[in-house]
């Protein structure tokens, strides 16, 4: 399943691959080799948009090292940010973000977490100007500062938002995902997992008994499901460093896709959980 951007037109898949925690392995070379069997097998299955930031360790470092090691794919949509205090710093952050990376441009570039979030979205407004930069977003994450983002979101010619939401974290319902579909904004979902511990929670429980009809075989799933089923989602970012989950996330976004009636029963069966 793909989504276009509503920007552009462009198709992106419904499922990307985040990085934080997962790929800030160091320079442990066997850990970093387990990544890039990550990225390969995410790539295998026909994945595209993956995220990461100067603010996840050695996330970057270990992103180009598998790239190189998979001869750079073609249909890499990479998406980073900037995060630092210093307006100044902010291009030279970016060139040293694309040097870790090995890509000459990223496709997407964010404010994290709105840091000096005016004065770089002007930078980032003017990198896709000149044609090095092809769109320009923001992040929060956790529901902070949502009223902010809202303004931004009112104001600034941006092409992606990126945000917290699942089956739980919902907040972004009553105003963000709409205002996203009304100002054509692509969204972008960070934590789908609550960082693995949604999962764990769920695990302790069993799967209801209608599961087949959303057509998801895990709890994974079954939350990706539902994220990817509002039709303001462009692309959700879980992370991990598993070859494994990353194929069964992937699955997620195949096969049928949860109508409003499956998605009440969903949130209904795990709030009552």
């Amino acid at each position: 399943m793909t989504r276009p951007i509503p920007s552009s037109g462009e198709e992106l898949p419904v499922v990307g691959l985040g990085s934080w925690i997962t790929f800030n392995v160091g320079d442990d070379m066997q850990l970093r080799d387990e990544c890039t069997a990550v990225m390969q097998a995410f790539f295998a299955a026909g994945g595209r948009l993956i995220d990461s930031s100067p603010m996840y360790g050695s996330a970057q470092e270990t992103i180009g090292y598998g790239l190189e090691k998979l001869s750079r794919p073609q249909t890499l949509f990479s998406a980073d940010k900037v995060w630092i205090s210093d307006p100044q710093s902010g291009r030279e952050q970016i060139r040293q973000s694309q040097r870790f990376w090995g890509v000459p441009q990223f496709n997407l570039l964010q404010v994290h977490n709105l840091l000096s979030w005016k004065e770089h979205l002007q930078a980032l407004f003017a990198m896709k100007d000149a044609g090095q930069l092809k769109y320009v977003g923001i992040t929060t994450s956790e529901g902070r500062r949502h009223s902010e983002v809202e303004d931004i979101m009112m104001s600034q010619p941006i092409d992606f938002v990126q945000i917290t939401y699942n089956v739980l974290d919902r907040d972004v319902e009553d105003r963000i995902l709409p205002l996203a579909t009304e100002r054509k904004i692509a969204v972008i979902v960070n934590r789908p997992f609550r960082q693995g511990d949604l999962i764990a929670q769920m695990a302790a429980h069993p799967l209801p008994d209608w599961v087949s009809e959303t057509g998801a075989r895990t709890w994974a799933q079954l939350i990706l499901k539902f994220i990817i089923s509002h039709p303001a989602v462009t692309c959700a970012i879980p992370a991990t460093a598993n070859v494994a989950h990353v194929q069964e996330n992937m699955e997620a976004a195949t096969g049928t896709v949860i109508d409003p009636a499956l998605r009440k029963r969903t949130i209904d069966y795990v709030e009552n959980l």
